[in-house]
């Protein structure tokens, strides 16, 4: 038994290793370090390109309960997450170049697995588990949309946000605190009043972007809009976004502050912040002038500037089964944010989920369907809904879930009580699922 892995990003070593638990050779091709896309800096797998979060650890949140799905049954992503992770409040946040590495050795390291250092630009015969991710290669987009038609032609663009050198950051305009005291204070507050914010909101708005080609406002994916495109919504759209103050008392004064821009430790060291929510596609020294109008930022050391490039997904409802399959072609199957499961834990479910069906193919045994009151089976049962017309990468939320059989008051306890009535489910499927 024998299965072509194609990418070594989450869904790809997600997959890879999952296949190789249940006794399949591997062999998972990884074009780094031979070429990297532009948004790769280094040649680890399972790269975090943008945040270093992965957002919320809640059972109240859809992306919290996906996490503890995938903790309970062996996911190598979510192991290799907490083993680096750094405080964030409730969220999942980890040392991105230490959870790059731990997931690399572990892949390298295991029985089964023979990585491939090669840009893949023909589909090799048999079993091929195509991870190559959004940012897939020339050559092998090509060679999909030969395959696919015009469905590959769909795309939206990502965006990265700065990061910033922790003792460049001016503490005396600034604070540590998580909001509603939620949790350890894990993040740099950088307050502005309310002409600071004026100010920066103009510059913001008429900074000169980068030249993007094709890009369009419209085809930008709402959970990872640049900053300067969410500005040129409205004044106040920001202060409802990535610079709202809810929460955040300012220790000076005791008040929440007209705006506050959040940083995020990006490595446990605690040397380097990232912008919380500030994914751009402003050209760097634009970066650079607009971003330290925020007081806090004025003398900020930027380690890296924000970076934007384009994903490519799939009109899946049309093209996948529920097993992430080609419909036309079994022996194909997709994973990873190309299925427009959109986000990084989104990404390695895909992946587990594949790897489990895939096995099973391989060894005879009938399929697992995982109910859509997993949050692990409503991604699957989302991605290849056949009613779905307007396609766009979303991530997982207890709206593509069933509702509860009796009503529950409080939005928190509704959520909470939805996670267990998964959990309970993924439970007694565990064994089987593990087979």
């Amino acid at each position: 038994m024998k299965v072509s892995v194609i990418g070594a990003g989450l869904a790809g070593s997600e997959a890879a290793w999952q296949l190789a638990r249940r006794g399949v050779e591997v062999e998972l091709y990884e074009m780094k370090p031979l070429k990297r896309t532009p948004a790769h800096v280094t040649d680890d797998f399972a790269e975090l390109c943008c945040s270093n979060s992965l957002r919320s650890d809640q059972l109240e949140n859809a992306v919290g309960l996906l996490k503890e799905e995938l903790r309970r049954l062996g996911s190598l992503i979510m192991t290799c997450a907490d083993a680096t992770r750094v405080e964030a409040g409730g969220a999942l946040a980890v040392d991105r170049h230490g959870f790059s590495a731990m997931v690399t050795e572990k892949i390298r390291s295991c029985p089964g697995i023979t990585v491939i250092p090669a840009e893949v630009t023909e589909l090799p015969e048999g079993k091929v588990l195509v991870a190559s991710g959004p940012l897939t290669s020339d050559a092998l987009a090509q060679r999909l949309g030969a395959l696919l038609g015009a469905d590959t032609d769909l795309h939206f663009y990502d965006a990265a946000a700065p990061l910033i050198a922790a003792d460049s950051v001016d503490m005396d305009s600034a604070w540590l605190g998580s909001r509603y005291g939620k949790g350890s204070a894990d993040y740099v507050n950088c307050p502005m009043t309310q002409p600071e914010y004026d100010a920066f909101w103009q510059a913001l708005t008429t900074a000169e972007e980068a030249p993007v080609h094709g890009f369009e406002d419209q085809k930008v994916f709402e959970g990872c809009m640049p900053v300067e495109v969410m500005a040129r919504r409205g004044h106040d759209t920001l202060l409802y976004g990535p610079l709202k103050p809810r929460g955040l008392d300012d220790p000076r004064t005791g008040r929440w502050p007209y705006a506050v821009v959040q940083l995020r430790r990006d490595n446990a060291e605690g040397s380097v912040y990232n912008m919380v929510g500030f994914q751009t596609h402003l050209r760097f020294p634009e970066q650079r002038r607009v971003f330290s109008m925020i007081p806090a930022l004025r003398n900020a050391e930027f380690l890296r500037y924000g970076v934007m490039h384009r994903n490519t997904f799939l009109d899946s409802p049309r093209l996948l089964d529920r097993y992430y399959r080609l419909k036309k072609e079994p022996r194909i199957t997709f994973a990873g944010q190309m299925t427009g499961v959109e986000g990084y834990v989104e990404s390695c479910a895909s992946g587990f989920l594949t790897a489990v069906e895939l096995s099973r193919r391989l060894r005879g045994l009938a399929p697992l369907d995982l109910p859509q009151e997993t949050a692990l089976g409503a991604l699957g049962l989302y991605i290849s809904d056949a009613s779905v017309t307007q396609f766009q990468p979303m991530n997982v939320n207890f709206g593509i879930m069933p509702p509860l059989d009796r009503r529950i008051k409080g939005k928190r306890e509704k959520n909470a009580e939805l996670s267990r009535r998964s959990l309970e489910i993924v439970d007694r499927m565990k064994e089987e699922i593990l087979r």
